[in-house]
């Protein structure tokens, strides 16, 4: 295996914050990364629950933040969230799961690694199906999820419920 998924822990620290810093000034969205574009450390990051659920309230949902690691060089390469439950927004346009991956890393199969050993985490979790969106225009994460067994549902537009213009296509991967 090329990469691992691993829990954030301070010896990543240096490298989360240079994921945020690349993933940002390259104009890229955080996705699957607990909201690190709005954290000035990781000791503000790595607090998920208490800041998540400050900043969401009731529409906050309890998930498990990965690392995805290269195993040669123990470098993070991406991000990968699973998130325990679907409220109605994300049921309409988030998702169980979120991911992304450094610019630099991209075309390397790496999502798809992510993708394919989140499935399992959320197999041991008991999930029968999961939801996995993107955007209509990112062919990479289309490709991403249809390689791990997503069955395109439907196509959402969006109407000012998120910050994109983008249509949202929502898939379902059977467990």
């Amino acid at each position: 295996m090329r990469i691992k998924l691993i829990r954030p822990s301070i010896e990543y620290a240096d490298q989360v914050l240079q994921y945020r810093d690349t993933m940002l000034a390259n104009g890229d969205s955080l996705d699957g990364c607990a909201d690190l574009g709005n954290c000035r450390s990781f000791s503000e990051w790595i607090d998920f629950e208490n800041r998540l659920k400050a900043t969401y309230g009731e529409g906050y949902v309890p998930s498990e933040v990965y690392l995805a690691i290269r195993s040669e060089d123990d470098k993070v390469v991406g991000m990968i969230d699973y998130r325990l439950r679907l409220t109605p927004f994300l049921m309409q346009y988030g998702g169980n799961i979120g991911y992304s991956v450094l610019p630099s890393e991209r075309r390397k199969g790496y999502a798809s690694e992510m993708l394919k050993m989140m499935l399992a985490i959320c197999r041991d979790h008991g999930e029968r199906k999961v939801l996995v969106t993107c955007d209509k225009s990112n062919e990479a994460s289309r490709k991403t999820i249809t390689k791990n067994g997503g069955a395109l549902e439907n196509e959402i537009e969006l109407d000012g419920e998120t910050d994109s213009n983008e249509i949202i296509q929502r898939f379902w991967i059977k467990l």
